[in-house]
């Protein structure tokens, strides 16, 4: 049987992180003939959280590539036609700019499925936790350690390891921020249909967002984001038992709607998950060095933001594509994975990518860091005003995010996309 060292020498192409990125990422770069090994550190298949938000530039990314997969999700899910931003005190009512374009729901286990069942038998190695990465001095190759003691040393590696990932920390990158806010997220499974409409609905109330939107006819997604000042070890014990993060998520919204305070009492247990909130702050990215020789970060590990956009499945979903075309531009200019000396030319083609991705990641950090900000003071209307006067002038109706699309698969597509 082939070892991990055997099989990464062999594939040159090493992917740290089994979830939406790493997946997507693999499967890109399988589209376009490129052999890649994913180690991802759970014993099963992982999605951390119970749902995902994919917008326009989401499906985007997934037609771009290909396989079916977006379409099967369509076929999971409901399209949301609009939202709707409630104050529970007052009762009044306004638009949530959702922009133009596809809005769905879908669990993430059937996103990360839909990846997985597509990747190239042997791709995936589940079990495998990296403990350090370094570069070897003699051919700069990049050297990893696994937790059971076995050294592999692949031509390349992609960090798709999330907001604590151990290979955003090999290339030089700050720690991530933590918001001072968490958030619990669930599903809630109605036996006889939900009969909500097809709408994204945010409850709001000082310090405290619900938000709820179907996936399907029959399941209903939903999150609780509140104010925090730090997270302690009350906070570390609840988010270890479900059914207390469910008692202590109704308790916590006891002027709410009895119709979403029982959503919230009815969710199911296992799809329950309560966070605190890591970023990248706007200004961490300008001069950030997203790679280090042949060693890059993608998706949450290049750009962890807060969720007040929606947008970082869907940024992952980008990445890969991105990733895969300029990889693909890379063997299409004859360059052969297997050969050696070729470490330079590997370094363009990940230098090409970070370079592609920037602009793209600071504009949403930026846009998410000022919307985290109008949820952090919600009660302050002066605050408020000079908030959504910044959004107004860097981002126009702030729902342009959504129209943003990376590119195609295809290695004579140049990726200069206009925001």
């Amino acid at each position: 049987m082939e070892s991990e060292l055997e099989e990464a020498e062999r594939v040159g192409v090493v992917i740290v992180g089994g979830g939406i990125c790493g997946l997507a990422t693999a499967l890109a770069l399988h589209r376009n003939g490129i052999a890649s090994l994913v180690l991802e550190k759970s014993e099963s298949l992982r999605a951390t959280g119970s749902a995902i938000i994919l917008q326009a530039n989401g499906w985007r990314a997934l037609d771009h590539l290909g396989l079916g997969i977006a379409s099967l999700l369509r076929q999971a899910s409901l399209p949301i036609d609009s939202g709707r931003l409630v104050e529970v005190d007052s009762g009044k009512e306004s638009d949530v700019l959702l922009g133009s374009g596809e809005l769905r729901c879908v669990k993430r286990m059937d996103l990360i499925k839909s990846l997985a069942d597509m990747l190239p038998s042997g791709t995936l190695k589940l079990g495998c936790r990296v403990t350090s990465i370094e570069r070897d001095p003699f051919t700069r190759r990049p050297l990893l350690q696994l937790h059971n003691g076995n050294l592999i040393r692949p031509k390349m590696v992609i960090g798709c390891d999330g907001v604590n990932s151990i290979v955003a920390d090999a290339v030089g990158l700050r720690p991530p921020r933590t918001l001072p806010m968490c958030v619990v997220r669930g599903l809630t499974t109605y036996a006889s249909g939900h009969g909500l409409e097809n709408k994204l609905v945010v409850l709001a109330k000082a310090g405290l967002q619900l938000g709820r939107m179907p996936i399907n006819h029959k399941q209903v997604y939903w999150f609780m984001t509140c104010r925090m000042k730090l997270w302690t070890r009350r906070e570390t014990a609840i988010a270890k038992d479900s059914n207390i993060i469910r008692q202590w998520s109704v308790e916590s919204l006891d002027d709410f709607p009895m119709q979403d305070r029982d959503m919230v009492a009815r969710s199911d247990l296992p799809s329950l998950h309560l966070t605190d909130l890591k970023y990248r702050a706007p200004w961490d990215l300008i001069g950030a060095g997203f790679r280090r020789g042949p060693i890059a970060v993608a998706g949450d590990a290049m750009h962890a933001m807060g969720p007040f956009l929606a947008q970082g499945g869907s940024a992952a979903l980008e990445d890969a594509i991105v990733l895969g075309r300029c990889l693909s531009n890379f063997t299409a200019n004859n360059l052969n994975l297997r050969r050696r000396k070729m470490t330079s030319e590997i370094e363009e083609a990940i230098g090409e990518f970070v370079a592609l991705r920037r602009r793209r990641v600071m504009r949403l950090s930026a846009q998410t860091y000022l919307m985290g900000l109008l949820v952090q003071n919600s009660s302050s209307t002066i605050v408020k005003l000079v908030i959504r006067t910044f959004i107004g002038i860097l981002f126009g109706d702030g729902a342009d995010h959504a129209n943003y699309d990376c590119g195609s698969l295809s290695a004579d597509n140049d990726g200069h996309c206009e925001l």
